[in-house]
């Protein structure tokens, strides 16, 4: 048991809100798969939220869903380790807007595995660690490519 928690790579959360029950109408499903095929990460845990409008909260596992909601994905629910606690799954879906329907992922990063395994080897351990959401790379590539521009039009005037 000690040999796998060694080989075990950084575990990450989201929670993903979609407009209306249907969990992005099976769209997101296949993408999450091929990261799961390729070995990139492996599905810890993976919740199901729906808000009714007003404001119950219904859960579901991967058992639960038809089908069409989850197309391959269904085959990575006998390798989830359960990481979320009922509290966890209740103060995540407060992000959740009424009417709307969210998945809550766990996975581990298989593909930073050996990294992290060569960190603990050596002695070290995370201290710190953070995401920057992607609309903030995006605005901050349009801030550059802006001030380019202006600086640009500046040196030709």
């Amino acid at each position: 048991m000690a040999e796998i928690f060694d080989e075990l790579g950084p575990v990450d959360w989201l929670v993903v809100e979609f407009p209306g029950p249907d969990f992005g109408k099976g769209q997101v499903a296949p993408f999450l798969e091929d990261l799961v095929q390729r070995d990139l990460i492996r599905v810890l845990d993976m919740v199901f939220l729906r808000k009714t409008e007003d404001g119950t909260l219904e859960t579901a596992e991967i058992s639960d869903l038809d089908p069409s909601e989850l197309g391959e994905l269904r085959t990575a629910e006998a390798e989830l380790a359960m990481v979320l606690s009922e509290q966890d799954v209740m103060d995540l879906a407060e992000t959740i807007a009424p009417g709307h329907s969210a998945a809550v992922l766990v996975w581990e990063n298989q593909w930073a595995a050996p990294f992290g395994t060569a960190v603990r080897k050596a002695g070290g351990q995370l201290v710190a660690s953070g995401r920057i959401p992607t609309q903030a790379v995006i605005a901050a590539f349009q801030a550059d490519a802006e001030a380019e521009s202006t600086e640009e039009t500046k040196e030709g005037a």
